[in-house]
């Protein structure tokens, strides 16, 4: 019997956290291979750490002639993502640090199954929607997200210039009869470039903003606050603690509100079911709920690599659905062609829309005119509904 009454935590961190530099640099370098060519194949991975950027994968291009062109370009990719990001301090500086390019071609015999039409890899793939938010996300990890974003938009306008890009976020959420009402507590650590600040000075300048980001009546007195609780923040970023691409794939999803795969999503290109096929799941998960079928809803998705049809599709409407889950689970199948090939036709992943998705969660966005987060749409409403 499931809960109506309890605490559910979900963190955030910001697009200047050494992690989510990577997944930026990852996916920067992604969308120039998809505008050079669409059917690139990249699985681009990066290192940072004081003044110095690694990037390694395997990437390839119609022709060796292209590939080598192109990777005389990654160095400038780099430091203008770090530049954007806001980094210019001693310790991780845009124009002073190393960029070293080890991407390389990609493996024949990975290439000879993705050419087949095949999966890039094996593994199993989840999407989740919840009506507790218009954008069916869970609040907890939807409203971190939008108290950094928040955040990052002040300091990068000029109104807190006092703020560095590294920051992290964390809300407990209480839930009454199953809906979040409120928050018990709020976990901010942001970096100061003003070594003179306390953390009753931080509090002061970023309390504004989160008040102004949750809804109206979730802050009380009884809500606990933690601002920069350790103190002084002024190093931040890989000067502070090394990163690497892919690995926030909870704060990159739902925030622990569902399962998760384990495969991370950024550097990767369409052919590799971590990304497409997960957001294929979120798709569906997504248009189930906003064609009334569901208040919540899981799914799941497996591949084998070379194989073009999924394995299995698993539904879960955690006891909030109004037809079977097994009902559920034909009509996403006759509904969506969940090959790769129909997840990147449908939802158009060729195009270079994925340095976006790199902080603030592929989630819960908004889709837009160029494509990007297309798999955020419910215009599979009717199909679903027609499917059932």
């Amino acid at each position: 019997m499931s809960r109506s009454n309890y605490l559910f935590t979900s963190e955030s961190v910001s697009e200047g956290h050494p992690d989510k530099i990577c997944d930026r640099i990852s996916d920067a370098i992604l969308d120039a291979f998809l505008t050079e060519e669409e059917m690139a194949r990249v699985a681009c991975e990066t290192f940072a750490t004081t003044n110095r950027v690694i990037i390694g994968g395997e990437v390839g291009l119609s022709t060796e002639a292209k590939l080598k062109s192109f990777m005389g370009g990654v160095d400038e990719i780099v430091r203008r993502c770090v530049r954007e990001i806001g980094y210019e301090q001693d310790g991780f500086h845009w124009e002073t640090m190393q960029v070293e390019n080890l991407l390389h071609e990609q493996s024949a015999h990975i290439a000879q199954g993705v050419d087949a039409d095949g999966a890039g890899d094996q593994g199993i793939m989840f999407g989740y929607a919840t009506d507790e938010t218009p954008e069916l996300m869970p609040a907890p990890i939807q409203y971190s997200h939008a108290i950094l974003r928040n955040l990052a938009e002040a300091r990068h306008s000029g109104e807190t210039p006092q703020l560095g890009p590294d920051a992290k976020s964390q809300l407990s959420v209480n839930y009454e009869n199953g809906k979040p009402v409120g928050v018990s507590s709020i976990v901010l650590s942001t970096q100061h470039l003003d070594e003179t600040m306390s953390s009753a000075d931080v509090r002061d300048l970023v309390e504004p903003y989160i008040r102004k980001t949750l809804p109206d009546g979730w802050i009380s007195a009884d809500t606990e606050w933690h601002v920069n609780p350790t103190g002084k923040f002024v190093i931040g970023g890989p000067d502070g603690d090394a990163g690497l691409t892919g690995r926030k794939i909870i704060v990159d999803t739902y925030g622990g509100a569902a399962p998760h795969g384990g495969g991370a999503f950024s550097g990767k290109d369409p052919t590799k079911v971590d990304r497409s096929a997960a957001y294929a799941a979120r798709y569906l998960a997504k248009n189930v709920v906003a064609a009334g079928l569901a208040k919540r809803c899981t799914i799941q998705l497996s591949y084998a690599i070379g194989v073009a049809k999924p394995l299995s599709i698993y539904a879960d409407t955690h006891g909030t659905g109004n037809v079977p889950d097994a009902q559920i689970e034909r009509a996403v199948a006759d509904a969506f062609d969940l090959t790769p090939r129909g997840i990147i036709e449908h939802l158009q992943l060729r195009r270079p829309v994925y340095e976006r998705t790199a902080a603030y969660g592929h989630f819960g966005r908004t889709p837009t005119d160029d494509g990007g987060f297309s798999w955020e749409k419910t215009d599979l409403v009717d199909s679903i509904k027609n499917a059932v």
